[in-house]
């Protein structure tokens, strides 16, 4: 085979290898939207569901139990809230977590709603036994966006449960918490989840579809002015 002969096969199977993988990158993204479009129906048949008993700690939890509603009868621990960072639909501020210890023996963190920055340090929950009802949240460990939790400052950026129940030595906690479903009314202010998955895998399969197909047309007209 002549030199140029094999600079042409070389690049033929460059641009071959090229086209599998961004055609493989595309059924890729075609496999994910299934699996999140799934996902979005299960979420959103769980958020209908009646609520079952708050998890314990030795109960594994994972995403699929991310939304699911449960209910805990316990008392509320006075003195040892948290306050995380948080923008909603009424503004910035903060989520109030205080630990909640259980009728059954174990304390669980729960997110009583959002407050505004005057209202912090005047939302004590009442120490009586009460009914909490909401939806279990998978810890975020870390921090947010860019900033990290600053345990000594007592500056939270994230609802990461373990460090905030070291920080606070609140003692063992479930490895979740709980977003209060309400009140709709007064301080803190329930209710405000956000159910919301991010969903583009359509147009990334159709954007390495395309780069596929013009990898494929580019070479063609290579080979044609050949």
């Amino acid at each position: 085979m002549s030199r140029r002969g094999a600079r042409g096969a070389i690049a033929t199977g460059l641009v071959l290898v090229a086209i599998v993988v961004l055609v493989g990158l595309g059924v890729w993204q075609l496999e994910r939207r299934t699996w999140k479009l799934a996902l979005i129906a299960q979420t959103e048949r769980k958020l209908h569901s009646p609520p079952v008993a708050a998890p314990t700690p030795a109960q594994q939890v994972g995403t699929a139990d991310a939304y699911t509603p449960l209910v805990a009868h316990g008392r509320y621990r006075p003195g040892a809230d948290t306050y995380v960072q948080a923008v909603t639909e009424l503004g910035g501020g903060f989520w109030v977590l205080t630990p909640f210890d259980t009728d059954r023996g174990f304390t669980i963190l729960i997110n009583r709603g959002f407050i505004f920055a005057d209202r912090r340090g005047k939302v004590v929950p009442s120490p009586a036994a009460q009914t909490v009802r909401g939806l279990l949240r998978l810890t975020e460990p870390g921090g947010g966006f860019l900033r990290s939790n600053d345990p000594a400052a007592d500056r939270w950026y994230s609802r990461d449960v373990a460090a905030i129940a070291t920080a606070k030595r609140i003692g063992p906690v479930a490895p979740y918490f709980i977003d209060a479903s309400g009140p709709a009314t007064g301080w803190p202010r329930g209710g405000l989840t956000v159910v919301r998955f991010h969903n583009s895998h359509l147009v990334y399969a159709l954007t390495w579809f395309g780069l596929a197909a013009l990898v494929a047309l580019m070479a063609w007209r290579v080979r044609r002015r050949d």
